[in-house]
């Protein structure tokens, strides 16, 4: 007796459908939706920069190093967040 042929398609559609259910009903429904890993809220990240190139442009116009450190770090920070996950961790696994 064989073992069961895998199909990975239908397994990774599987996989897809049972961690994000509105993205992969989107197709069937007519309304696409993005994957969970782009669904997020980034209005927090948007004030982060503003705030910290508020930062910047204080500790310039005043001479204190303190203020810009502080404001390129919050940048850093405002970077991270606004950019899409990427990485292994964000793939599905596959048996």
């Amino acid at each position: 007796m064989t073992p069961p042929v895998i199909n990975p398609r239908e397994d990774l559609e599987t996989q897809t459908r049972q961690s994000d259910t509105p993205f992969a009903r989107g197709p069937q429904t007519g309304h696409p939706r993005r994957p969970c890993a782009y669904r997020r809220r980034r209005g927090a990240a948007w004030s982060l920069l503003a705030l910290s190139i508020v930062m910047l442009i204080t500790g310039m116009v005043l001479p204190q190093g303190l203020l810009v450190a502080a404001g390129l770090v919050a940048t850093g920070l405002a970077a991270h967040f606004l950019t899409p996950p990427s990485g292994a961790d964000r793939r599905p696994r596959l048996p």
